[in-house]
């Protein structure tokens, strides 16, 4: 048999350990930063592309595809070359895939804070970007499969399958998500609207968990954690249970997102159903994890590595538990749009991901270099006070996700809300936000020990060459089944159709799901009394997206007594068949927005934007100062109503060519109610004065981002009769 000699390309899969860690830090970095917000609200006040609804997206994004993404390329590109035996299909693709994707990742650093945003949730990146990442995505796929062509080893072994599964459900999800029509070079409005562009997003928000945070790192884990262990997995048969039920039930459960929302019922209880289902395999995945270290227990008590390994799988299975739960209907109704969420995320990014990330690159480096690692006690030290993050970040956010519900349902025997006021909440957790930025500082600072003790690792070896291997070439056979053969083994030699019933898998429940939501109209019953925004409030609109208040604010009132008492009627589909992005939230930091309309005057919004503190004594919102100051660029409202007019909103050519006398009318009455302020009208005339005498330009109020996005606040809700409320809705 020949043997035929070759060489691993490990300058690859160092570019890409080096910039897991960069990348990290950076963006573990940006969340401490959002955690200490919560504490010093004004703590960057007056910086714009340094608020917290900018940083967010930009800090989810950071530590899920720059973080994430490049461990996942890391271990793929570093297992894919020796368990197929051959070198990447192509140089040249791994390095458009790793310079693009850096590319991509700048890009978001930059776009995000300046506030190009769609807002939705792991999508929010503009349409440009989109074609950027789909274009690295496709050199990836290519030479992932360029790489099975020619491979050595005849029988796919389970990793593979997983990053197949990967690479074919991420395009697809990107691709159906991301469609939309851009009006500028920076701007774009989804093909979807309101109902249908919530179960699409959380299609894609689930699912984006599952193909993009869950199984590459399932496919890393079968590789790493034998290895570390020098153990085989522990059952091939499970492993085979294990993928296939997990594609194809991961796929329907995105619409526990969206439970007691006005998506149809039917939709609901299907992505619970598949939710519940979804425990099974996932077990089942953490199971043949650790029963791989059957008889190497002493080695998990002496070998870092293997313990950051051990408490991965450990939390994949807490966080793939309480998935499920969290999908009940009745345990949703506590948990959603509290802290509990961000609790249960957490347990999955910082255990699962960020902990098996640690490991990998604990085993890899010293591999790759030659070498032993730096010091074992200070990875113990990482592992121990990572260990301790986690716990003192989650543990506070439970405590006040179960006290915010508590108190958000909580009604005095007459009926009334006993917590009327939402900054009551607020103040109740405040010591559960000091705790989980400890804990994160925690965990920050064992990801700084370990970026140390690489660097003293790498420093200690030899360069990074290409690694000499040798394996026979792979003969051909027969293209059938062989005698004895079982299906699943014929099929892990046979690429092409293991992609395609991987893709068919993954393709029904989002089917079943999306189709009828999109072609059915009676899915999304119509009111007659919902008008298209007009000029201004679209603006206003598009301004409450660029500064991230849907990552504080939600705009879905659910059909609970709590919720109807303290916001008004409960939220009807109908209402949004004109939002493109819908925009009803995941989180409530400050109280729901839907029913805001004519609540508050013109001039508590302007003292409210400029001072929060001033209108909500203790509220932890952020000034947004700079929309006072800031003249308003509207020379694109007429792309954009072109826009939204081909996607179907009822804007006629008259309403598109007197767009901009439409918005200065509007804009001059809100201009005259702020003026029924008399504090407001003496300062605003000292500054208009003081402009005048220093030969500065003075821009008119009516002209200021601020009179724009008044006009889309009062505008929310008031499209129905809603129910008069006796609460005071403080915002927050």
């Amino acid at each position: 048999m020949e043997v035929q000699q070759f060489y691993y390309d490990n300058k690859i899969v160092k570019k890409f350990i080096y910039a897991t860690m960069f990348w990290g830090i950076v963006g573990m970095s940006v969340g401490l930063l959002l955690a200490y917000m919560f504490m010093f609200p004004n703590l960057t006040d007056g910086i714009s592309w340094l608020s917290f609804g900018r940083l967010r997206p930009l800090h989810t994004n950071a530590v899920i595809f720059a973080f994430v993404g490049n461990a996942i390329f890391a271990g793929v590109y570093y297992s894919t070359q020796r368990l197929l035996k051959a070198r990447m299909f192509s140089d040249i693709l791994s390095n458009i895939n790793f310079w693009g994707w850096q590319l991509v990742i700048v890009a978001a650093a930059i776009s995000l804070p300046l506030g190009f945003s769609t807002s939705k949730e792991y999508a929010e990146l503009e349409w440009p970007i989109d074609i950027g990442i789909a274009i690295v995505w496709v050199a990836f796929g290519a030479n992932l499969i360029g790489t099975m062509i020619k491979r050595r080893q005849r029988h796919l072994y389970v990793a593979i399958w997983f990053y197949l599964a990967t690479f074919v459900t991420v395009a697809v999800l990107h691709i159906f998500n991301s469609l939309a029509l851009p009006v500028t070079a920076m701007k774009s409005y989804s093909v979807y609207a309101g109902v249908q562009d919530a179960l699409v997003q959380w299609w894609y928000g689930h699912n984006a968990v599952a193909f993009f945070l869950t199984t590459p790192f399932l496919g890393l884990m079968y590789y790493f954690v034998p290895k570390a262990a020098n153990r085989p997995v522990y059952s091939y048969k499970l492993s085979i249970v294990h993928f296939w039920s997990l594609i194809f039930i991961y796929i329907w459960a995105g619409p526990h997102h969206l439970l007691y929302s006005a998506l149809p019922d039917w939709a609901q209880n299907l992505g619970v159903a598949f939710s519940v289902m979804l425990i099974a395999p996932s077990w089942g995945g953490m199971i043949n994890g650790l029963l791989t270290l059957r008889g190497a227990w002493d080695k998990v008590r002496t070998d870092p590595t293997l313990k950051f390994m051990v408490v991965a799988i450990t939390g994949y299975g807490m966080a793939t538990f309480e998935g499920p739960m969290l999908s009940l209907k009745n345990v949703n109704a506590i948990a959603h749009f509290s802290d509990w969420i961000i609790a249960h995320v957490h347990v999955g990014a910082l255990a699962w991901n960020g902990f098996l990330t640690f490991g990998m690159i604990y085993w890899l480096v010293p591999k790759m270099f030659k070498t032993r690692l730096a010091s074992v006690g200070l990875a113990n030290f990482h592992f121990w006070i990572g260990t301790l993050g986690i716990i003192l970040y989650t543990l506070p956010m439970y405590v006040a996700g179960f006290t915010q519900a508590l108190m958000w349902k909580d009604f005095n025997p007459d009926g009334t809300l006993v917590y009327g006021n939402f900054l009551e909440t607020v103040h109740e957790i405040m010591p559960m936000y000091w705790m989980r930025a400890i804990g994160g500082s925690l965990y920050i600072i064992g990801a700084l020990t370990m970026v140390y003790n690489v660097i003293v690792t790498i420093r200690s070896g030899q360069a990074v060459k290409d690694e000499l291997a040798e394996a026979p070439a792979l003969t051909r056979v027969s293209k059938s089944r062989t005698s004895g053969e079982t299906f699943h083994t014929w099929l892990e030699r046979k690429p092409i159709q293991l992609t395609i019933l991987a893709t068919i898998a993954i393709l029904i429940g989002g089917m079943v799901q999306i189709i009828p939501t999109l072609l059915v109209k009676s899915n999304i019953p119509t009111i007659t009394s919902v008008t298209p925004y007009t000029p201004l409030e679209l603006e206003g609109r598009d301004l409450y997206i660029r500064e991230g208040c849907v990552g504080c604010h939600s705009q879905m009132v659910r059909p609970f007594r709590s919720e109807v008492e303290r916001y008004g009627e409960y939220a009807k589909a109908g209402e949004f068949v004109y939002d493109r992005p819908f925009l009803w939230g995941s989180k409530r930091t400050g109280p729901d927005l839907l029913r805001v309309g004519g609540k508050y005057t013109d001039n508590w919004h302007l003292n409210h934007m400029y001072d929060p503190q001033t209108t909500s004594s203790g509220s932890i919102m952020p000034s947004y100062s700079w929309l006072i100051r800031n003249k308003h660029d509207r020379s694109d409202i007429k792309a954009k109503m072109r826009g939204l007019a081909k996607l179907g909103v009822p804007y006629t050519e008259e309403d598109i060519e007197n767009a901009e006398a439409r918005m200065t009318e509007q804009a001059i009455k809100i201009e005259k109610n702020l003026y029924s302020d008399p504090d407001f009208a003496s300062t605003y005339e000292a500054d208009k004065k003081y402009a005048a005498e220093n030969g500065e330009e003075f821009v008119e109020m009516r002209d200021r981002e601020i009179v724009a996005l008044i006009a889309y606040l009062q505008r929310l809700g008031t499209d129905i009769k809603i129910k008069e409320t006796n609460v005071t809705t403080s915002k927050n």
